[in-house]
């Protein structure tokens, strides 16, 4: 056993220390890893395996949860004629002689390995004595329990499979320095199962609204995620240029347009689960990299994607809580210390209606004063916003992180919502809602705009407001229009965003605890 067998770094590595004493303890643990490197290869071992098959002869390994289940219920110190393999990383080394004690973990559990010298060649006895913490590991043997009763595989066989050089961060904590377990995901999943959790958690998520949707007759697809003009949102794109072409082209800030002229081919029920980038700021709930699902359903208007909403985000709560080891039948979820029951109807309120409850006085589009209203709410009008966008503003500010229980916020004004349609009862606003759970957006829908004439009227007011420093506002789409006036089905389209909904789901406190490789700036 290689002398950094039992060193356990610090969070932080020490190469991005300044204490020289730190900088010559991580330079003597990576020279001892490679010295154990050079003598695994002096016997004619091969540290890095090409496979498990070539190392042991086995197509593909048990699983440690496989073994716990199946002989959970053995006595102390019994030992069965069962054999299994196991292959992970060593995550505990203890030597005490001719007996050794190793934990190896796989992507199920852990599983303590019992290598006793008279049990095994001296091949695998002399490899066993190049096995640092971290290595991964290959082993076989019967399946029985210690002395003091902890279930274990009494190793026969073992193999390296892979010789790390370089230590994971300190076995008993891992990562605790949030930057580092984003940055270096890889090392936080190594060694904290809630990260792998989480992991397995979106995953469900995402499978479960694939089975939803496929089972109401939507057809997955995917569109372009290079546009030559990036619409569907009111964000700003990352612009890239095409060499060949000479042209600058966007990545996409929405899935919406390419999505609705698929209505237009005939395709009444598509979605998409796809990447989005948006040139904004950063924080919990923002990353310029994320995933939306939009759906888009002909014949339907916004109280169809209401029901939507509802079922995916129910059906999407049962995976987590059954993946988080919670009650997989309920609708219950805790987030940031309150518990949320997602099994009544979700609640309906308008935006001009709860502005007007939260400013203490009635608020509508016409009014003189909108302004000098939201100035006093410490908000500051920014040149080009009209009416609708004040009211929004006001909204966001002092309504929408108030909303706790499952929430859709109805009706915005036309002016932040270009491509819905006009409410079929006030032509000033649209049938658009936000739904918000824990005071977190984690959806938006309409009624879809059909008429090509008043979209491209709605286009136009919004190259004027770009006009007026309004970087985030839609830019005109000839193409789309062009789609438009060939005809598209009245239809109601929703878009979801998965790591907010996640963020709820699995009581995160940012959704980059949810992005496996969110941005940073470059480490110095």
């Amino acid at each position: 056993m290689s002398e950094d067998a039992q060193v356990h770094p610090e969070d932080r590595s020490h190469e991005q220390s300044g204490d020289p004493q730190e900088r010559g303890r991580e330079a003597e643990v990576l020279r001892g890893r490679r010295d154990s490197l050079e003598r695994i290869r002096e016997r004619g071992a091969e540290p890095f395996a090409l496979s498990l098959r070539s190392a042991l002869g086995v197509e593909e390994p048990d699983l440690a949860q496989q073994v716990r289940d199946r002989f959970g219920d053995l006595g102390v110190d019994e030992i069965t004629d069962e054999r299994r393999t196991l292959a992970g990383r060593v995550v505990l080394l203890r030597d005490i002689g001719k007996l050794r004690f190793l934990v190896v973990r796989d992507r199920s559990a852990d599983l303590q390995i019992v290598a006793v010298r008279r049990d095994l060649s001296d091949d695998d006895w002399a490899a066993l004595d190049e096995v640092d913490l971290g290595d991964v590991l290959g082993v076989q043997g019967r399946v029985g329990t210690t002395r003091k009763g902890e279930l274990s595989l009494f190793a026969d066989r073992l193999a390296l499979l892979t010789k790390a050089l370089r230590p994971l961060p300190e076995k008993w904590h891992g990562l605790k320095d949030p930057d580092l377990q984003q940055r270096r995901r890889y090392l936080q999943l190594a060694t904290d199962p809630d990260a792998r959790r989480l992991v397995r958690s979106r995953a469900g998520v995402l499978r479960e609204i694939r089975s939803y949707l496929d089972g109401r007759g939507f057809v997955e697809v995917e569109t372009p995620v290079i546009q030559s003009v990036a619409g569907g949102a009111l964000a700003r794109p990352f612009t890239t240029h095409h060499h060949v072409l000479d042209m600058d082209l966007k990545l996409r800030i929405s899935l919406e347009l390419y999505l609705k002229r698929l209505l237009v081919g005939g395709l009444d029920r598509v979605y998409e689960m796809g990447r989005i980038f948006r040139n904004e700021g950063i924080d919990r709930a923002h990353n310029p990299e994320f995933t939306m699902l939009e759906a888009y359903q002909a014949y339907g208007d916004y109280d169809d994607m209401m029901r939507l909403a509802q079922d995916v985000v129910r059906r999407s709560a049962r995976a987590v809580n059954a993946e988080m080891g919670r009650d997989p039948d309920s609708l219950v979820v805790p987030y940031r210390g309150r518990q949320i029951d997602l099994a009544p109807d979700f609640a309906r309120i308008t935006v001009l209606d709860s502005v007007s409850e939260a400013v203490g006085e009635r608020v509508s589009l016409d009014r003189d004063d909108l302004p000098e209203l939201a100035r006093r709410h410490g908000i500051e009008p920014q040149p080009g916003w009209g009416p609708g966008k004040i009211v929004q503003e006001l909204f966001e500010k002092l309504v929408e992180s108030a909303l706790w229980e499952p929430t859709f916020v109805c009706d915005f004004p036309q002016e932040v919502s270009p491509l819905a349609r006009p409410h079929r009862d006030d032509p000033d606003l649209t049938e658009h809602f936000d739904l918000v759970v824990g005071g977190l957006e984690l959806a938006t829908a309409f009624s879809e705009l059909t008429d090509p004439d008043d979209q491209r009227a709605r286009f136009e007011a919004q190259q004027t407001a770009r006009t007026a420093g309004d970087e985030e506002a839609h830019p005109l789409d000839e193409d789309f229009l062009r789609a438009l006036e060939h005809g598209m089905p009245p239809a109601g389209g929703i878009g979801i965003g998965i790591d907010r909904l996640l963020i709820l789901l699995t009581d995160s406190d940012s959704a980059r605890d949810l992005i496996l490789f969110p941005h940073h700036r470059p480490e110095s």
